[in-house]
């Protein structure tokens, strides 16, 4: 699922701000990985809508193999509490 590129941007258009928030929290913690807030291009709020565009993450190609098998089981983990990630490399 995770791609070996330096900087990936992943995106989940249903899910909330608040859980944005607490997936960067969780990712935050993985030494080496940089994380970023996408702002949205839409022009029309929605409720229905995330209010981000997605996460910006990069240094995934310096991790170590456990780190990048944690990075990878919790974004597996809000992939299947919310709905599946988007990946743009």
């Amino acid at each position: 699922m995770i791609p070996l590129t330096p900087k990936f941007i992943i995106c989940n258009h249903q899910m909330p701000l608040a859980v944005y928030r607490e997936v960067a929290a969780h990712l935050q913690q993985i030494a080496g990985l940089q994380v970023a807030f996408v702002t949205s291009n839409d022009r029309e709020f929605s409720y229905l809508e995330s209010q981000l565009g997605g996460l910006e993450i990069s240094g995934v190609d310096r991790l170590a193999e456990s780190e990048r098998l944690l990075l990878d089981r919790l974004l597996s983990y809000y992939a299947n509490r919310y709905n599946t990630w988007e990946i743009q490399a």
